[in-house]
């Protein structure tokens, strides 16, 4: 097999460390080899808070892939997330000098560079700067303007930054396990490569992933990435109001969350009583269904309100746009009724999602908690031709950021 269609993905997440192995096939798609997971400890929120703690633990999730698939894993695409990640859209242009009308590759790299021209706070760095799509003196939308006439070039980007520290930590810990990073990736990015098709990109999307610590979200609008943000809660913070308003175990609270929680909003109905039975270091109790159920309803609104009011700050009437609806994804999106919630909250169609088009390991890809993880190795079979040779430390203190004047798709 050769080594060059074998893509490995990284996810550091909150609640889990999840290692893919792909296999990149002729058609475009991928075959999944096999999955390396461990618990995740040292992570908050889906940031690194123990650099020695999360490198352990990575370390496991290497090992435990290695010997499911029989690959040597050496380098890495590594999905990144946390609230310190903005984004904005901006427009690059150019004139094109006097002595020449023709649009080179050299134009496409300027146009790119102009668009970067802002100010960002001291501390942060670009981490992507995607393509939304390029104008040749005026006429909107062109593909490839390479080989075109024109005076004015210009460009839209979707660009994404982030605290310079908190990126740079994450590479550290992967790098002291003396493996190469290929690229890091927005993680709202890296799941969207699987979770929708293009059709629903091109028709207008909101993907959300949920997970533990965070949820990540990405809106796509005529085929093209015009949003995308972070937000500090998940699946764990449910788990957490479920302890707290019923005063249960963390771990108890998780079990019951699974096992008959629902994001339905029960209004007046009584569901009636749950009886937990006595555990070690837990004395059983009866609890109210209803109760329960507020508590998740609750939180889950809360979360699709928040990211609901993040994209309508920065563009008014866009989610109404959104012909596809919510897609939804992520470990936490397999809490019962979340697709209600989100239909109530957005007024779209809301749908749960998982890997699309791959092959291979079929309990893997049909479990959106992995989402992430195989979107990294389709986005890596996408763009790894354009990955330039220079380290990713070099490349994000420049500041070129993870997708090299192309659309991202």
């Amino acid at each position: 097999m050769p080594s060059d269609q074998i893509f490995v993905g990284l996810e550091i997440g909150t609640t889990k460390i999840c290692v893919i192995v792909s296999e990149g096939r002729s058609d475009g798609t991928i075959s999944i080899l096999g999955v390396g997971e461990t618990p995740s400890r040292g992570v908050r929120k889906g940031e690194i808070v123990d650099l020695t703690t999360v490198s352990e633990c990575i370390h496991e999730a290497l090992i435990d892939a290695e010997e499911k698939t029989n690959v040597e894993i050496r380098n890495v695409w590594v999905a990144i997330s946390g609230s310190h990640l903005k984004s904005f859209n901006n427009r690059g242009a150019f004139m094109l000098p006097e002595e020449r009308d023709v649009i080179i590759e050299e134009d496409l790299k300027t146009v790119e560079t102009n668009a970067k021209e802002v100010s960002l706070p001291a501390q942060n760095i670009f981490l992507h700067t995607i393509l939304q799509g390029y104008h040749v003196d005026g006429r909107r939308d062109v593909i490839d303007p390479i080989s075109m006439e024109c005076q004015t070039l210009e460009a839209d980007f979707h660009i994404v930054h982030g605290i310079k520290t908190r990126i740079h930590n994450t590479l550290r810990c992967i790098e002291s396990l003396k493996l190469g990073i290929e690229d890091v990736v927005l993680s709202s990015l890296a799941s969207s490569q699987v979770a929708v098709t293009q059709h629903q990109k091109d028709l207008g999307a909101l993907v959300i992933d949920i997970g533990g610590g965070t949820t990540d979200f990405l809106v796509y609008y005529n085929g093209s990435v015009r949003h995308s943000g972070v937000l500090p809660l998940g699946g764990d913070h449910i788990t957490n109001d479920i302890s707290i308003g019923l005063r249960l175990p963390m771990q108890r609270s998780e079990l019951l969350k699974i096992q008959e929680g629902s994001a339905i909003d029960p209004g007046g109905a009584d569901l009636g009583t749950i009886t937990l039975k006595n555990d070690l270091g837990f004395l059983g109790c009866d609890i109210s269904k209803t109760s329960l159920q507020i508590i998740i309803h609750q939180r889950v609104h809360e979360i699709f309100e928040l990211v609901r009011k993040d994209i309508e700050g920065s563009h008014e009437g866009m989610i109404g746009m959104l012909r596809a609806g919510v897609m939804i994804t992520g470990g936490s999106s397999r809490l019962r009724g979340i697709a209600t919630v989100a239909e109530d909250v957005f007024e779209l169609p809301a749908h749960l999602t998982r890997a699309k088009e791959v092959g291979g390991a079929t309990q893997t890809f049909e479990n959106p908690q992995f989402s992430t993880a195989i979107g990294l190795t389709k986005y890596a079979m996408a763009v790894s031709e354009n990955i330039p040779e220079e380290s990713v430390f070099e490349k994000l203190t420049k500041g070129i950021g993870g997708i090299f004047r192309r659309r991202s798709r």
